[in-house]
């Protein structure tokens, strides 16, 4: 009876994304054809996923390291195991922001829209493409645009309960190239609510905690200590999750 309930439950949650998705897709199509006015569709972006999270019946409970300070650029890194990581991550998310992630993305009918224009869709087994993409995520960083990325890579499907998979270089070595502070965010149970897309397992409503740390600065690091702050990030996030 369980299992059949988080079935129905991730019915009703596909569905309201979706039809709240297409009741506010004209706003979202305006928003995103012209970059000045991508603060305006990253503060939809945020009231839909709020919307949705209430919607589903979760609630987010945030502990904050330290305050995060606003006009900041940050490269916002978390773990990732289901896809309400990226509303959580848009509710989190300070300012102007955008995301780096794969570019199969790309054929999602909801993100679709914004990784063709605010967001930054990247093939890592091309180094053209990643190439291509981390130049435009640079440019980003430089007009001010936060970042948002999930430094696995990939949700690890065959993983469960999840653990945390090895960080890819490329965000550290950009975040020490650009000065820009790197802000390390633990998302505690959310595969318990929704594992990857909850066709599997399906989805259920609760509470999803969600640890913000204390931003690690890039200032006096080289290119060479990449590596250094891959792993030093990689503990961060991981010294909240391996307890759970």
């Amino acid at each position: 009876m369980n299992n059949l309930l988080r079935r129905i439950h991730h019915i009703y949650a596909v569905l309201v994304i979706l039809i709240s998705s297409a009741l506010i897709w004209p706003v979202y199509y305006t928003s995103s054809r012209n970059p000045k006015y991508y603060h305006i569709l990253n503060k939809v972006r945020r009231f839909h996923s709020k919307f949705c999270c209430f919607c589903l019946g979760l609630r987010l409970r945030f502990e904050v390291a330290h305050p995060l300070k606003r006009g900041q650029t940050y490269i916002y890194c978390a773990n990732h195991t289901s896809n309400l990581d990226i509303m959580i991550m848009c509710i989190i998310a300070k300012g102007r922001f955008h995301f780096l992630g794969k570019d199969e993305l790309l054929n999602n009918p909801v993100l679709k829209l914004f990784f063709k224009t605010i967001d930054v869709p990247v093939n890592r087994d091309s180094k053209i493409s990643a190439f291509r993409a981390f130049k435009r995520v640079g440019e980003n960083l430089d007009s001010g645009m936060s970042l948002i990325i999930f430094p696995e890579g990939k949700i690890d499907e065959d993983q469960y309960p999840p653990k945390l998979i090895p960080f890819k270089n490329g965000p550290f070595r950009l975040a020490i190239e650009k000065n820009i502070p790197i802000v390390p965010v633990s998302l505690i149970n959310i595969w318990k609510r929704m594992w990857d897309d909850g066709s599997r397992y399906g989805t259920t409503p609760g509470i999803c905690d969600i640890y913000i740390h204390k931003p690690v600065s890039t200032k006096e690091l080289n290119i060479e200590e990449a590596d250094v702050l891959k792993d030093h990030v990689f503990d961060i996030i991981n010294s909240k999750l391996i307890h759970k």
